[in-house]
């Protein structure tokens, strides 16, 4: 088993990765938060894979609530829900949120858990492999509005994480390749030995080391800017223009993953246009459609510009866009709205 800490301005995020750690669950819980009682939220999809397997764990009073899997249902109601199951099962300060799920589940029981009763004790235990790498630590939740994604939510560390890789197993294939657009991001913006690995085609035999190194460069960066106001803002490489063609697709249309792996084209072309080799938009998109996503964007350029307006990294008469001209390097670049439309029309 590999342990991570991630230093926080409020505490220290344990984070465990190893094969077997959800059936060490309420072991590695108890340790860590002695609590009084459980609440375990999990969506629709996951509930019957591990929930019971988790319940069945613990000797303290374990309550549930199961949401309906989907980013359409990543919304203030839903968090509300959670709200009124955590008062009807009597939670208090003292007790455990567990999050057991994907991405979704995740980002909101997380911005429950943050704002309920002003904050409550949260574990992560990420099923999905994007979650595992990236959306599970370091403290980031939230929830969608019709005027865009993630433009609700709150910073708030779990101050435990269980990444167990053989969840993996269970995962269909699409899932599985949503996640791999992150893993690839992190070897676009810190550490390309992750790009090597993934180009292998027995590259599942190193998916511990996979995990491991992209939490690591999050971990690393969170640290040093846990509220993304600097450095970061990196770790949105393809994801500005992503979110805005997933905001089109109302959600539904793409995956995360798959938005991403057309933002990071889309991005490395911006880069090209600003100065970036031209052979890195060949390199990723060839690694990309190796793993099964898409890289070229279904809407109107006209479209995203449009989308682009209501996103949260714009700041004033800027929009801080995530370049990576060298592999490995990732450069935050204001670059003003008022010229937004001509650049989006590079990529």
């Amino acid at each position: 088993m590999q342990h991570l800490s991630l230093k926080g301005a409020y505490g220290v995020s344990d984070i465990l990765i190893g094969s077997g750690l959800i059936q060490r669950t309420a072991e590695e819980c108890i340790h860590k938060f002695s609590p009084s009682r459980v609440h375990i939220v999990t969506d629709t999809h996951v509930a019957p894979l591990y929930l019971e397997t988790i319940r069945q764990q613990f000797n303290i009073p374990v309550s549930v609530s199961t949401i309906p899997a989907g980013e359409e249902h990543k919304r203030l109601s839903t968090v509300e829900t959670l709200y009124h199951d955590f008062l009807s099962a009597g939670l208090t300060r003292k007790d455990l949120v567990i999050a057991v799920g994907g991405g979704v589940t995740g980002d909101i029981t997380g911005f429950a858990a943050a704002t309920f009763l002003r904050g409550v004790s949260l574990c992560q235990i990420p099923t999905t492999l994007l979650a595992q790498v990236d959306s599970s630590v370091g403290g980031k939740t939230g929830v969608d509005l019709a005027e865009g994604k993630n433009l609700v939510g709150a910073f708030y560390q779990p101050r435990l994480v269980l990444i167990d890789p053989q969840a993996l197993s269970t995962l269909p294939a699409g899932i599985f390749q949503d996640g791999m657009a992150e893993v690839i991001k992190y070897g676009c913006i810190q550490n390309p030995e992750i790009l090597h690995l993934v180009s292998r085609p027995d590259f599942k035999a190193d998916i511990d080391r996979i995990i491991y190194e992209c939490v690591k460069i999050k971990r690393d960066i969170v640290e040093v800017d846990e509220h993304d106001t600097g450095l970061r803002m990196i770790l949105n490489f393809g994801h500005t223009i992503g979110h805005a063609a997933e905001k089109l697709g109302n959600y539904t249309a793409l995956t995360h993953g798959q938005a991403v792996a057309i933002g990071m084209v889309a991005a490395m072309r911006l880069s090209n246009a600003l100065g970036a080799p031209e052979d890195l938009v060949p390199l990723l998109s060839s690694l990309l459609q190796q793993h099964g996503l898409p890289t070229e964007l279904p809407y109107g350029k006209q479209d995203i510009f449009n989308a682009l307006l209501s996103d949260k990294k714009k700041f004033a008469d800027t929009m801080n866009f995530i370049l990576v001209r060298e592999l490995g390097k990732a450069d935050i670049v204001p670059l003003p709205v008022s010229q937004l439309q001509e650049y989006i029309m590079t990529i």
